[in-house]
């Protein structure tokens, strides 16, 4: 049996689940690749496995930061890595589950993503981008790198200047370091499993039921419990779906009602971006399922597949 699984998809799509009877059956552990899973205390509003879900299945990257923490592509590949490495040392099988696409991309690739010394780029960046704001910042880039500005929206700040970042610091675009990378060989060959839904109906019930859940298991509470240690309502981690909405609830700008559909619906707009981001990789194999179709049906398909690549 191939010895690493990626197990990809929208969110509330089953991965965890699906992760988890995997691991049961080829004696896995589970690595987690969700971006906002990694932050202790952000349990509820990241859909984080319960000890209940993970049936004694260990899983890894789960709880690795604070929210207070800024985080990145490659201090998760930095982190995973090893563990991957290590799973597999031990004779398992390792089953990288979640839903953020660069993340898993990244590691399965090896990208290089060596830190750069702290010569004080990323700050004066910062202060040009506070003084002559993003539009400007934006058409900087353009003149430097056409490639990454073209795909950047003019308002996504930490790419844009992490775009910069690269090139004052190498003289090298990341556009170019990206071709570069590309043309190495990937780090792991693993099987590759997508999960979706037949009727994207079915997935959006399945978001708003997880939304309501969420709320009923105490989101509210979370982050309140988040704020009150002083952790900033700006910050990375509560920038995320499912927090910032809250926070504004909280602070009355809406109502809790108003803050849920706002989840919901960016919720949604979200799973169209992870399914837009895993449909480019033409080894997957998907995985379509229906409102009724039950975790064991998914599980035997997933199993058929995987043991394709038998070594």
């Amino acid at each position: 049996m191939n010895n690493i699984i990626c197990v990809a998809g929208p969110t509330a799509s089953g991965k965890t689940a699906l992760a988890v009877e995997l691991a049961k059956e080829l004696n896995g552990e589970v690595v987690s690749c969700d971006s906002m899973q990694i932050y202790r205390r952000m349990d509820i509003g990241t859909a984080k496995p319960t000890e209940e879900e993970k049936q004694g299945i260990v899983h890894h990257m789960l709880d690795v930061a604070e929210p207070w923490e800024e985080f990145s592509v490659s201090r998760y590949c930095a982190m995973a890595a090893p563990i991957v490495d290590d799973i597999i040392a031990r004779g398992k099988t390792a089953i990288i589950a979640g839903g953020t696409g660069l993340y898993m991309d990244s590691l399965i690739r090896g990208n290089d993503f060596a830190p750069f010394p702290a010569t004080g780029m990323r700050e004066k960046l910062e202060a040009q981008a506070d003084a002559e704001g993003m539009a400007a910042m934006h058409a900087l880039l353009s003149s430097i790198d056409p490639c990454s500005a073209a795909r950047l929206p003019v308002n996504d700040r930490k790419r844009i200047l992490r775009a910069l970042e690269v090139y004052y610091e190498t003289g090298e675009t990341i556009t170019a370091h990206n071709i570069k990378t590309q043309a190495i060989p990937p780090r792991y060959t693993p099987v590759w499993l997508g999960l979706d839904f037949a009727d994207r109906a079915d997935l959006y019930s399945r978001i708003d039921l997880r939304v309501s859940l969420m709320l009923e298991q105490g989101l509210e509470a979370e982050i309140r419990s988040l704020l009150a240690e002083g952790i900033p309502p700006k910050c990375t981690a509560m920038q995320a779906i499912g927090y910032k909405e809250f926070v504004d609830a909280l602070d009355g700008k809406i109502t809790i009602n108003e803050a849920a559909d706002q989840v919901r619906q960016s919720s949604r707009r979200y799973a169209k971006r992870q399914l837009t981001w895993f449909r480019r990789n033409p080894n997957m194999h998907w995985l379509i399922r229906n409102a009724d179709t039950k975790m064991d049906k998914i599980i035997a398909d997933a199993r058929q597949i995987a043991h394709k690549f038998d070594n």
